[in-house]
């Protein structure tokens, strides 16, 4: 724990020296808005803790850490825009505090600041760290389209859908790793390995933030709880409520019913979807499966030839990760 906060430590420095004072101050005031929210910064620290896995100094990886989290944020101001998110971290989006034009530029500034990072890379590992980068990057814009798509499509599988979190979520989770590995020099195996480890992880923390949510704590979890369920958002937990409904028809014909209202209130919207849920049993099956994709992410974590004790850091992350209530 103690080298977690050391790590996390050091992103925060190394996102404080990164220069944001520029003019207009209206392009620039809402990346500081957006970095000055905090956050957990999991990516960052997911390529500090890989370098230091395979014994090289985690200040190595720092720039490529930063550049990383720059990405993810970016990524987050453009997909509020495309959600109309009114929350993020218990503040107002940018969109919200600003408007939706000065959340696009200074998100396309923020992604150019992430380049500019990322250059900064050992000069051994620079090409093949900017052509994972690049390639984890625009899988992330196809895993949004995929996600703004199954909002029009009819029928949406779940194999679908994990598909589609594996590309939103989970790649991002796993390339912070193997870009770490790779300034670390790990070699190609264990690159494969970490990036397996990631990848499940990944899928699992989003299904985590899926279930969060419908059930987390509003006062935690730093967005409008029950959004999914406002919005139609195909989820997991909709998708399997969708299929496990199918035996018990009254179930299936109120849970259309609130899918396809024209017009509703919100809150009773929620709470009657959430008793769905509940009826159906589909937290639990929600859980069963995050669970099923975190032990095939260990499974990986512990094929990796590393430093056992350096590796339980690892593992001691992933887990407050699926233990989190936010």
């Amino acid at each position: 724990m103690e080298k977690l906060q050391a790590f996390q430590q050091l992103v925060e420095r190394g996102i404080e020296k990164i220069p944001l004072d520029g003019k207009p101050t209206a392009l620039y005031e809402p990346l500081r808005y957006v970095l000055g929210l905090g956050g957990k910064r999991v990516r960052p620290l997911l390529s500090l803790l890989a370098c230091d896995l395979f014994d090289a100094k985690p200040e190595t990886a720092l720039d490529a850490a930063i550049g990383i989290e720059l990405f993810h944020n970016f990524s987050l101001v453009h997909d509020d825009i495309m959600d109309n998110a009114p929350l993020r971290r218990s503040k107002d989006t940018v969109h919200r505090k600003w408007n939706p034009n000065t959340a696009i530029l200074s998100g396309d500034a923020m992604l150019i600041k992430a380049y500019e990072q990322m250059v900064k890379v050992p000069a051994f590992c620079l090409a093949p760290v900017l052509e994972l980068f690049n390639l984890t990057a625009l899988q992330v814009c196809e895993g949004q389209q995929l996600d703004m798509d199954f909002e029009t499509i009819p029928k949406v599988s779940i194999p679908q859908y994990l598909s589609m979190i594996e590309l939103k979520t989970a790649v991002l989770l796993a390339s912070s790793l193997r870009i770490g590995a790779m300034i670390g020099k790990a070699g190609k195996q264990e690159e494969e390995r970490i990036y397996n480890f990631g990848k499940n992880l990944g899928i699992a923390f989003q299904l985590q933030d899926d279930i969060l949510d419908v059930y987390g704590d509003p006062g935690k979890f730093g967005k409008v709880t029950g959004g999914d369920i406002v919005s139609n958002k195909k989820t997991y937990l909709l998708l399997k409520a969708m299929e496990a409904s199918e035996r018990i028809p009254y179930k299936k014909e109120e849970l259309m019913q609130w899918v396809h209202a024209p017009q509703f209130n919100p809150s009773e919207k929620v709470e009657a979807v959430t008793a769905i849920y509940d009826h159906l049993n589909i937290r639990s099956m929600a859980e069963a499966l995050a669970n099923k994709y975190y032990q095939e992410a260990l499974s990986a974590l512990e094929h990796i030839q590393a430093n056992p004790e350096k590796k339980e850091t690892l593992r001691t992350l992933a887990q407050n990760l699926m233990n989190r209530t936010e």
